[in-house]
């Protein structure tokens, strides 16, 4: 009930953070002060590692812009905002079998000082399971509507929903 209670807040949080006028003075009115773009390279996975086939993800559009809104004392960001139109072309390398995949998204990131982090989101995204990482068997997946993303120091992933679980198996998309 506590995680479901904090999910929630989180939710709501998100969607006033995003959903809030953006212009200010200082951009000229604009909105988009502060806002830098994120690059997103193609990324080759082995076989058995999330698929039981290799595999590369490649953006065909990448429009993703992240925005810090709070740093720590040494300038490292504590709180970023993400938004951005995202198509992600994956390959099955072995059979050429090709989908694309929404994973265009929109987040409040929290990094704590240990190196974990958590997504406050409104999907789609695309994450990856290796076996035994997290609440998700081994896979690659498009993870949508309300939801976070805990990943803890030691690799651990956790995806918990507030209402509804959308989940694609993208394996299953190209297997």
């Amino acid at each position: 009930m506590r995680r479901y209670a904090a999910a929630t807040a989180a939710a709501l949080c998100l969607t006033a953070a995003l959903a809030a006028p953006a212009a200010s003075a200082a951009d000229g009115g604009g909105g988009d002060a502060g806002w830098r773009p994120v690059t997103y390279p193609p990324v080759d996975y082995p076989a058995g590692e999330r698929c039981d086939f290799a595999f590369r993800t490649e953006p065909v559009l990448d429009e993703v812009m992240v925005k810090t809104v709070a740093t720590y004392p040494d300038g490292s960001p504590k709180t970023e905002l993400y938004k951005g139109a995202l198509l992600v072309r994956v390959t099955n390398l072995e059979t050429g079998a090709s989908w694309v995949a929404d994973a265009g998204g929109r987040s409040v990131a929290r990094y704590e000082p240990d190196g974990a982090h958590t997504y406050y989101a409104t999907g789609p995204f695309l994450v990856g399971f290796l076996a035994g990482q997290g609440n998700l068997p081994r896979g690659e997946y498009v993870v949508d509507g309300v939801c976070t993303f805990e990943f803890a120091v030691d690799g651990q992933r956790t995806v918990t929903w507030v209402g509804e679980q959308k989940l694609t198996d993208v394996c299953d998309q190209i297997g």
